[in-house]
């Protein structure tokens, strides 16, 4: 029986790759431990900038006023029979507006793209 010459090529590269199979492929390298975060700063509490809550109790209502630096930045009105609102300095006028909650309405939005 008497091999085609690409036979011959076929076995010849088979030999050669099992070969370089069964040679010992290298160690990897070794990889060095990560080292572990530094602390987060210790920032101290300015007592200056934590509002300062003012409540006073009433016959009909509890009103709750909360400054900071000195300046009534907000006042939460508790009716003794009602929901609580709030009045909220407006940044530019300082004048006070009503709120019924602090929630600002604004929704972002939650699209799913994919799913797994």
């Amino acid at each position: 029986m008497r091999l085609h010459p690409a036979g011959l090529l076929l076995i010849a590269a088979l030999a050669c790759s099992l070969g370089a199979a069964a040679q010992k492929a290298p160690p990897p390298p070794k990889l060095e431990p990560v080292p572990e975060p530094p602390p987060p700063p210790q920032v101290a509490a300015d007592p200056e900038l934590q509002p300062q809550v003012t409540v006073v109790q009433r016959e009909n209502e509890t009103i709750e006023e909360y400054r900071v630096n000195g300046r009534l930045k907000m006042i939460k009105v508790t009716p003794r029979h009602g929901r609580p609102y709030f009045l909220v300095a407006d940044g530019a006028t300082g004048a006070f507006v009503r709120r019924d909650s602090l929630d600002s309405g604004l929704r972002v939005p939650l699209w799913l793209l994919f799913e797994f």
